[in-house]
């Protein structure tokens, strides 16, 4: 999608979106369009029950008097309620209603309520995100789909009274959107074709954004003593990998770096552990971690982010064979605490847990944040697409995830973690065990992995609900959602990033 910015000026011919106010109170060009087409939006209003709700539209065709092929009429709510940042919902609504309806091009005239005048760039740069992200479309395996269902709009134009400063800001978004498409990317591929060693690769082509790539084989993690992360890959013919992506920003090459680590389990089965067939194709996306470190490290690079940050995800497949790992197995991981494996399918921390101690181990980051869908439990607790659980003991990080999810749009909600839970998974085998039992499963998991971060100031973000969309989203349709880019972003460029 080529989203451009431009005066704010009515065109002469097209799709043209106007707003309105709550109570269809229209912004003053929709009501120059409406004396214009003779009335035709105030017409409109009397045959439907548009109201004016944020994100609500209406469609008038071709109206009478105009070289105006369709006016989309977007409703803004209430005056005194209106936040700029409703602009995203409103351009995705919007792109998603035009995107396969026959128009190529469409305006947007993007007016604010008046008072607001200072927010018209920043709802300009939100209107053009929302459509941005809306226009994405993992379509690559439909052959036959009939021309009605293809997209036909391939241009937007937002018409802004600030549409230079707009323009300006939007080129970050860009970039941060071209992270975002990458992981949508890795995460909707099947696992036929994104698996440890295929993953690997892409993450090898991200050396021409910048980033310093470096991947390791089984027979170097053997050597590193990574018994947890191999054990579970070990059922599977594909080979199990750890990549490594590496942004030297920071005008100070020796500034310690902020980690990003991601689980990606390519395909899960459960392992011995099986899991039932029904909803089984569901774990394609087990690998939405390390889809969404390598998401952010793509845009971090192509935004020149003036920080130092490291990504690593562990990159396996979960398959039940003769070489398998079996419940009751002991494995050894990398930090020499040995684990007790019960049940196969609780695999994504033993693979994080090699993973965060290799990357604390070689980096010693000021801070590292995992990224996972780890638990169906956080399902349960926080729903689909609206947070992302999280978990740390470190305040200072706590507080620097929540604004960053709340400026960004990406949302987290904190959980506990607390010392009597470890009794939880506790052993008399091992060291520790891999699951929990039925109760606070997340919260389990996440004092599992705590135990891999040796002191290092660390968070967990479960992702399990966030990664993939069960529905139609005004910024995504069904399907990977590339949550989590702006959340990562957005707390690099508020906390470690180096100031002009």
């Amino acid at each position: 999608m080529d989203i451009t910015f431009s005066e704010r000026t009515l065109p002469e011919a097209g799709t043209v979106v106007v707003f309105s106010m709550a109570d269809r109170d229209l912004l003053p060009l929709a009501r120059e369009l409406d004396e214009a087409s003779g009335g035709a939006i105030s017409k409109a209003f009397g045959a439907t029950r548009f109201e004016g709700r944020t994100a609500q539209i209406m469609e008038v065709l071709a109206p009478h008097g105009t070289g105006i092929e369709r006016i989309i009429v977007a409703g803004l709510g209430k005056a005194s309620e209106f936040e700029a940042k409703s602009g995203e919902k409103i351009g995705g609504t919007v792109c998603a209603r035009l995107l396969a309806s026959g128009a190529e091009a469409a305006t947007f005239i993007a007016e604010v309520p008046e008072g607001n005048a200072a927010e018209a760039s920043a709802f300009a740069v939100a209107l053009g995100t929302g459509a941005l992200l809306r226009s994405y479309r993992f379509d690559k395996y439909r052959t036959k789909e009939p021309d009605d269902k293809k997209p036909s709009l391939t241009a937007v134009t937002i018409a802004s009274t600030e549409h230079q400063s707009a323009a300006s800001e939007f080129e970050d978004v860009e970039k941060i959107a071209r992270g975002i498409f990458f992981t949508r990317d890795l995460v909707s591929e099947p696992p036929n074709v994104i698996y440890p060693a295929s993953f690997a690769k892409e993450i090898e082509k991200l050396a021409g954004d910048g980033l310093d790539v470096e991947i390791l084989g089984e027979a170097e993690m053997e050597k590193l003593g990574m018994g947890a992360l191999l054990g579970v890959g070990q059922g599977s013919i594909r080979e199990s990998k750890l990549a490594i992506m590496r942004w030297n920003g920071s005008p100070n090459s020796d500034e310690p770096p902020v980690a990003f680590v991601g689980k990606g389990v390519t395909f899960d089965t459960g392992g011995i552990s099986i899991k039932p067939a029904e909803g089984m194709w569901d774990m394609k996306w087990d690998m939405g971690g390390a889809g969404i470190v390598a998401g952010t490290m793509k845009a971090l690079a192509l935004r020149k982010a003036k920080a130092n940050v490291v990504g690593v995800v562990g990159l396996v497949e979960n398959m039940p064979s003769g070489a398998a790992q079996r419940p009751s197995d002991v494995v050894t991981s990398m930090s020499g605490q040995t684990i007790e494996v019960l049940n196969t399918d609780a695999e994504g921390r033993l693979v994080l847990a090699d993973a965060l101690w290799y990357t604390q181990d070689r980096f010693k980051p000021k801070a590292m944040i995992d990224l996972a869908t780890l638990t169906g439990a956080m399902i349960v607790a926080l729903g689909w697409n609206q947070f992302a659980g999280f978990f740390t003991d470190d305040d200072d990080l706590a507080a620097a995830l929540e604004a960053a999810g709340k400026s960004s749009g990406d949302g987290v909600w904190r959980f506990p973690l607390s010392k009597e839970y470890d009794e939880l998974i506790d052993t008399p085998v091992a060291d520790v065990k891999n699951i929990g039992g039925r109760w606070a499963g997340s919260i389990t998991a996440a004092q599992f992995l705590k135990r891999f971060t040796n002191k290092v100031p660390w968070a967990h973000i479960d992702v399990a609900g966030m990664a993939w969309g069960q529905k139609d989203n005004p910024l995504y349709e069904k399907g990977a959602t590339g949550y989590g880019v702006r959340l990562l972003d957005r707390l690099v460029r508020e906390n470690y990033e180096v100031g002009d």
